[in-house]
């Protein structure tokens, strides 16, 4: 499993946690926050709105001033319409295979502001895992969504586009043959890491203890294709913060 503090303590994750309060919006007095986990953005969240609700699937163990904690589904979610000053989503929608179902419904709930991060053209095809239960092959961190700037506005066409940032920068990816190749080797680099199981049986994904001689041909071949894209792109943003405003305020 990932070491979370570590994760957390990189500059790549606080410049990405950094710019989401920086492009926060200021004088509101509620907030949804979708995904609280352990409430690692809840605490700061309630220094800057009066009332903060945190969301995850199943109810947040976390107990602070001013915050609420609710199991529930972005999906489906059990508030009236306009419930929420704003509403915060951040690296969530890449894991949400309903995706328009989850931003009809962040559109629904919120008053005044939703604030969307979600990783910028992610290459899914990069860092797959196999699952050694069912042999499926699963996205990397459990992604089932890419997104660009374009995509982003057509999954919410009620609102307004009105803050853009990108945060951090990358060349990684893949092309077809590499993850063709890659796919037939076991997929053995994937994000074995990751908290999230398999995305088709819920196992918990491992990586291979032993590979075969074929395995590893083709997953070295596949590692140079990508070493020499990586020499001919450009560089592109991790991630993509959008604030979307829903009364023009």
């Amino acid at each position: 499993m990932i070491d979370i503090e570590k994760y957390r303590n990189s500059e790549s994750e606080k410049a990405r946690i950094a710019d989401l309060f920086r492009i926060m919006p200021r004088g509101r007095a509620s907030i949804l926050e979708i995904g609280a986990r352990d409430g690692y953005l809840s605490r700061p969240l309630a220094e800057h709105f009066q009332e903060v609700t945190a969301l995850d699937l199943e109810k947040p163990t976390f107990e602070f001033p001013r915050i609420t904690t609710v199991a529930g589904d972005a999906t489906n979610l059990q508030f009236p319409d306009e419930s929420f000053d704003c509403v915060l989503c951040a690296e969530v929608l890449e894991h949400i295979p309903a995706l328009q179902q989850a931003c009809r419904e962040l559109s629904r709930v919120v008053r005044h502001e939703l604030i969307v991060g979600v990783p910028y053209r992610q290459d899914i095809r990069s860092d797959r895992t196999t699952c050694r239960n069912c042999g499926r092959t699963n996205p990397p961190w459990g992604h089932v969504n890419a997104f660009d700037e374009q995509r982003l506005a057509e999954l919410f066409p009620g609102l307004a586009i009105k803050t853009k940032s990108f945060v951090g920068s990358t060349r990684e990816g893949t092309n077809a043959v590499s993850a063709m190749l890659m796919e037939l080797a076991g997929n053995p680099w994937g994000t074995y890491v990751q908290d999230e199981p398999c995305i088709f049986c819920g196992a918990v994904l491992v990586a291979p203890e032993q590979r075969s001689l074929l395995s590893k041909v083709y997953s070295g071949i596949a590692v140079r294709l990508d070493r020499l894209r990586m020499s001919f792109v450009a560089p592109h943003a991790n991630w993509i913060h959008i604030v979307f405003s829903k009364d023009g305020s």
